[in-house]
């Protein structure tokens, strides 16, 4: 993979390298290649990928903000360190405040709501087959901040994703099978079934099931 050819303004299929090379660097990080802790020497990624050092400096700043790598000043980069604790601490934050919407999320659903909802669900099932992790990653994403949005309340819905991003993106880090990805679709479905037919407590129920990922 090479810029060569490559004119300055085409700047979609430098794009579309960059997502490459992001998805070949988390595949390896998933896959266990890549162990958490290790450093990732550019030098070192170019070599591994067949590619350009702006294009890994760019797939390594991306997957810096998803938190699946962790940038050092003046050392470099390394494979996110999952911390146990703060993890658990996190998901426990995490439950007290999606829950605590559970009611508002349902209160202020409407058809197309649901129906917008359901689009994303699906399009999560559709990348399970088709797309890459980075893809399933941010497929996810968008279904829970639509989701969240529900809730009436834009600064609680930044909040959340910003406390989400305090360790390894979940639940990037327990797809390592197939099955878990699947039943993460499935939960996705069965809590829009929840808030379709208005219980409250069921939401809340697989909120925190799907939470801790149990």
């Amino acid at each position: 993979m090479s810029d060569v050819g490559l004119k300055s303004g085409d700047t979609g299929a430098e794009d579309e390298a960059t997502r490459d090379v992001t998805d070949l660097i988390l595949q390896d990080i998933l896959g266990g290649l890549l162990l958490p802790g290790t450093w990732l020497k550019q030098i070192d990624l170019e070599k591994r990928y067949g590619c350009t050092r702006p294009e890994v400096r760019r797939a390594l700043d991306r997957l810096a903000q998803k938190r699946l790598v962790e940038h050092v000043p003046n050392r470099g980069y390394h494979v996110y360190e999952p911390d146990g604790r703060r993890a658990a601490e996190v998901s426990d934050i995490r439950i007290i405040l999606e829950t605590a919407i559970a009611g508002q999320i349902v209160q202020n659903a409407s058809p197309d709501s649901i129906r917008k909802l359901r689009i994303l669900a699906k399009r999560f099932d559709e990348t399970v087959l088709l797309g890459t992790m980075l893809e399933l990653y941010e497929a996810n994403l968008a279904f829970h901040r639509e989701l969240l949005t529900l809730g009436g309340n834009k600064e609680l819905v930044e909040l959340i994703t910003e406390i989400r991003q305090r360790t390894s993106s979940a639940p990037v880090s327990q797809w390592r099978t197939r099955a878990r990805v699947e039943q993460s679709g499935r939960e996705h479905h069965l809590m829009i079934d929840a808030i379709d037919a208005g219980d409250v407590e069921e939401l809340k129920r697989l909120t925190i099931r799907h939470i801790r990922q149990s």
